[in-house]
């Protein structure tokens, strides 16, 4: 309740006496005033009091006006508290002056009390509604913030359910998506450090991609268990159908995508479903494409996919170790992996090691 009949503190800063003494009898019946002679007692009361406004004379001894107001704007305590300055000298070129350094008005001496104080108030109120507006967008942000988490929250909670899915009917030891959306995030952190393919990752949200990578298998939500879980080497025919799994998972996409606005999350996990078994010498699935012409999120998890794969229990194959699978990686420099990544796999192959023992 204080607060609410709190007068606003106006600091008055002049040399000049009588000034000090007319202004502080003209506002003092509605505000709080500090009659201040110098501009370095102005900065002594600054250190404990915070005023809603300054009124500041230009022509003071030792420092004047204008060097006070540019040492308040470089000041991010004060640099927000309004200034007016009320000075003798009444030419444009001094006004004019008084403005660009940051004032917001300029009152000459002497002064009509009555037009003093309306444009006081006046500032105070701007002052006010100001300050109300700043408050009111931060406030607003932080909502859309909130809802926005709220809503990814959301979006990754499908996405993991999806992905469990998935594991369970390919009959996965778990934590494959997972694992391979780690190892993605482990190679792009790299190339960002390094600057690879830095025009491409610039164009991308890499918190909306790096979980869309998430989608990179749900196109075998639509091939039949015995395909998925065939204990043994598959058919040439089986081999066709399981292939499939990649146009399907854009088809499944494109599904969820009718329902939702945000494509840039759907694009990625489209282009991840679509592309990760293309090979960099054209000999991959499902469109036979080949080096720079294999989206570069699909050159990425192939690497990611395929060394989860060799390191991974199948119903037709034993784990290989990391080093057998690091070696199969490396071997495939410029036949199945793009070369470039390939280094850069090089670089982070603890980092993957690390992680193949997680999410299990």
């Amino acid at each position: 309740m204080n607060n609410v009949n709190k007068k606003q503190r106006i600091m008055l800063v002049d040399d000049d006496l009588p000034t000090l003494m007319i202004g502080e009898h003209i506002l003092s019946t509605s505000y709080e005033v500090f009659p201040l002679p110098s501009a370095k007692k102005l900065f002594e009361f600054l250190e404990n009091i915070t005023p809603d406004i300054i009124l500041l004379d230009i022509l003071m001894p030792e420092m004047d006006g204008y060097e006070t107001i540019k040492i308040l704007k470089l000041d991010e305590r004060f640099a927000d508290i309004p200034v007016i300055f009320i000075t003798a000298k009444d030419d444009a070129e001094s006004e004019l002056q008084g403005l660009s350094l940051g004032a917001i008005d300029y009152v000459t001496k002497p002064f009509s009390a009555p037009l003093l104080q309306k444009r006081i108030e006046n500032h105070l109120l701007l002052e006010s509604q100001r300050r109300s507006l700043i408050a009111s967008n931060t406030s607003l942000t932080a909502t859309v913030q909130l809802k926005t988490e709220e809503v990814t929250s959301l979006q990754n909670s499908i996405l993991n359910t999806i992905a469990e899915i998935v594991e369970f009917r390919d009959n996965i030891t778990g934590g494959h998506i997972m694992r391979t959306q780690r190892y993605l995030e482990i190679l792009i952190n790299n190339m960002v450090q390094h600057n690879i393919y830095d025009s491409t990752i610039q164009e991308w949200q890499l918190d909306t991609l790096i979980p869309s990578s998430q989608l990179h298998d749900v196109g075998k939500l639509m091939i039949s268990d015995s395909i998925l879980n065939k204990r043994g080497s598959l058919t040439s025919g089986e081999f066709e159908v399981l292939k499939l799994h990649t146009i399907n998972g854009t088809i499944l996409i494109d599904m969820i995508g009718e329902k939702t606005t945000n494509h840039d999350f759907l694009d990625h996990a489209k282009i991840f479903a679509a592309s990760h078994h293309e090979k960099w010498d054209g000999t991959g699935y499902p469109y036979g494409l080949s080096e720079m012409s294999i989206p570069l999120q699909g050159r990425l998890m192939a690497i990611a996919d395929v060394y989860d794969a060799l390191i991974s229990e199948r119903p037709y194959k034993k784990p290989f170790t990391h080093q057998t699978a690091y070696e199969i990686i490396c071997s495939g420099a410029g036949t199945s992996f793009d070369p470039i990544l390939v280094d850069v796999f090089k670089q982070v192959e603890d980092d993957f090691e690390k992680t193949s023992h997680t999410f299990e």
